[in-house]
């Protein structure tokens, strides 16, 4: 969670620097207004770039994840049948010697 904050934080701070930067430049206004234009199509973009790799990535762990727990669980289930039939096995020979 921190990591994701320090990601959002340094986008806020990218993009007030921009657009400070911007507005502080000896531009005409309507030349302002396309280069923030601009900028916010960029960053937009790249945003969604990341938004969409971030995806993968989750989706990709995701994967792993339940593949492994479906692993496990199958690994749990047949020792557990294991133990039964062992268990099975010794109540009938002790039935046998009563």
């Amino acid at each position: 969670m921190a990591k994701g904050k320090f990601t959002l934080g340094v986008l806020f701070g990218a993009v007030a620097g921009v657009v400070t930067g911007m507005l502080t430049a000896p531009k005409s206004g309507k030349e302002t207004r396309k280069d923030i234009k601009d900028k916010a199509y960029e960053i937009k973009g790249r945003t969604e770039e990341v938004a969409k790799d971030t995806k993968e990535k989750a989706e990709k762990k995701f994967d792993e994840l339940k593949d492994s727990a479906e692993k496990k669980f199958d690994k749990f289930k047949k020792d557990a049948e294991k133990v039964g039939d062992e268990a099975r096995k010794e109540a009938e020979k002790a039935k046998r010697k009563f």
